[in-house]
């Protein structure tokens, strides 16, 4: 058992900094110092990529000639829409008011129905930074990763702040890393600290990479707890060797 921010880390060759989960059911920001997980730097935000899934779905209902397509659409249908024609705009009040911004993203379902995003390109993203847009009276993901670096005691933020990784497939939208990335800086603003992210291509699955890599270090092996060890002593060893 292992927390996926400090596994997302680990994908990306670090011990230390601070990993901002983006995935399908919760999104999380943890801190992480020399392996060790921070819990008081620790924030959640109870939406992720489903609640964008639905949220693309009710912006297409407002157009009526989307309707029929709309109909037979399934849930895989409707991630896999929403992963090849969104993306995250980095300017949203901006592209909102631009007429013909985005191009439209024609989208052919596998009935043979095709639907065409506009604007919802862009919208169906935008509650990861804008929570409100959702009726949700919480923080967007970037203020989560803003206040878990303040938390931090200084010495331990400098560290951090080198090492910034996004992680999960809500992070995988087109220009999610540079709007995180523009956001935090507008935070730290006057700060005397120019923050970079780091995306990996393969960032979507990257605690599971780093689990496997975890879990193949020498140093790791003392943490298994074995099929013979748990027929011997039973399920309350997991209390003691762990």
């Amino acid at each position: 058992v292992a927390n996926t921010g400090f596994l997302s880390l680990c994908a990306h060759g670090r011990v230390s900094g601070l990993a901002v989960e983006a995935g399908a059911a919760v999104s999380h920001v943890t801190p992480v110092c020399g392996g060790q997980t921070l819990r008081k730097g620790t924030r959640c935000l109870a939406l992720a990529g489903d609640h964008l899934s639905r949220h693309l779905y009710q912006l297409l209902l407002q157009s009526p000639a989307e309707a029929p397509a709309l109909q037979a659409l399934t849930q895989r249908v409707l991630t896999r829409l929403k992963e090849q024609c969104c993306y995250v705009s980095l300017d949203y009040e901006g592209d909102l008011q631009e007429q013909g911004c985005p191009p439209p993203a024609r989208f052919q379902t596998p009935d043979g129905h095709w639907i065409t995003l506009g604007k919802e390109r862009f919208c169906c993203p935008e509650p990861l930074f804008r929570p409100e847009l959702l009726q949700l009276s919480c923080p967007g993901l970037h203020q989560l990763a803003g206040q878990s670096l303040q938390a931090l005691p200084k010495h331990v933020r400098r560290q951090v702040l080198g090492n910034i990784v996004l992680s999960g497939g809500s992070s995988m939208f087109l220009g999610f890393p540079e709007r995180m990335c523009l956001e935090l800086n507008l935070l730290f603003q006057g700060a005397g600290v120019h923050i970079e992210v780091l995306a990996n291509p393969k960032r979507g699955t990257a605690a599971w990479a780093g689990g496997s890599m975890a879990a193949s270090l020498t140093s790791f092996q003392h943490a298994w707890m074995t099929k013979g060890e748990y027929q011997e002593h039973g399920a309350q060893l997991v209390h003691t060797k762990f």
